[in-house]
């Protein structure tokens, strides 16, 4: 299958690209580099450096690659800015998103795989672990940008049988995560351990995360590339997991000097927030494999080629 990679020089889109080649298929990455490395980039995928809000230069790939599946990846995906910048995230995460989908309508495109939120889109949950079925009420402009497009795919598979899978992601964790820019808190407090920084645990640290590693998220990609027509799979562990764990966590497989400081919470977080997957196990036969410490023992030995 020809599979075309949205954001796919980036943390978790570069692993989708290189599983997706792993599985046999052919794979272009689109990617405009902003937030994503060229270090990232698979030699064996085509590259097209895109932004997906240039609708006509998508339309250009579209033609040439001729993709017959998209795993969507090209976001904005940090909550903090989407609070100070929400008209931005509504610019590339849902217009960008819509370019895409005009592109693949009119191209002949089969399948969107497309890469939502569990972390932001529930807002704070009413009941754990949150399954599919749980209200969706997000407390800021990443989450509410993620779950606008669900509808829109909604709406293309029904009036243009364009077929979609929507995966909401936990937080991913793992090699080739960002330190500086999107960068979730497994990378940040890494990095700053190896370094021998100080890490800051906003707030008081007791905020619960599903944490999954970087490498079974690609494999739901894969998997959902030909199962799960119109359907929407939460991928998590169903584990809360402290930020103070990871923090505790990290020092030990570090060796780390550094003591537990905080500061203030941040605005448009969710507290306490852990996934039911059950049905991404039935429909996808999917699961999370990588028990947390043996993830994080990968990503620091990442992070100590950056750190030296």
């Amino acid at each position: 299958m020809r599979v075309l990679v949205t954001g796919g020089a980036g943390f978790i889109g570069s692993r989708v690209a290189d599983a997706c080649l792993a599985a046999g298929h052919e794979v272009a990455v689109i990617d405009d580099l902003s937030t994503g490395k060229s270090a990232n980039l698979n030699p064996s995928a085509q590259f097209f450096q895109v932004d997906i809000c240039q609708a006509e230069k998508l339309g250009v790939v579209f033609e040439s690659f001729k993709p017959e599946a998209v795993c969507h990846l090209a976001a904005k995906a940090n909550v903090r800015e989407s609070m100070a910048k929400p008209a931005l995230y509504a610019k590339v995460n849902v217009i960008g998103s819509l370019n895409l989908l005009e592109q693949a309508r009119n191209h002949g495109c089969a399948k969107i795989v497309y890469a939502s939120t569990a972390g932001a889109v529930y807002g704070e949950p009413e009941y754990l672990p949150v399954d599919e079925a749980h209200p969706i009420n997000p407390l800021d402009p990443y989450g509410a940008s993620k779950h606008h497009v669900e509808h829109y795919l909604y709406q293309y598979r029904r009036n243009y049988s364009l077929d979609y899978t929507i995966l909401r992601f936990p937080n991913v964790y793992g090699p080739r995560q960002d330190p500086f820019g999107e960068a979730g808190v497994v990378a940040i407090f890494a990095l700053a351990m190896l370094q021998g920084r100080q890490p800051v645990i906003f707030g008081s640290g007791e905020q619960e995360r599903d944490f999954v590693y970087v490498g079974d998220i690609a494999q739901a990609n894969v998997l959902a590339l030909t199962k799960g027509p119109g359907e929407i799979f939460n991928l998590g562990s169903g584990i809360g997991v402290t930020i103070n764990t990871v923090f505790h966590t990290l020092k030990d497989i570090t060796h780390a000097s550094c003591l537990e400081e905080h500061g203030p919470a941040k605005l448009g977080e969710v507290f306490k927030i852990y996934i039911n997957a059950s049905k991404a196990a039935a429909g996808l036969g999917w699961e999370c494999t990588t028990p947390l410490r043996e993830g994080l023992e990968q990503t620091v030995d990442y992070f100590r080629t950056l750190a030296s």
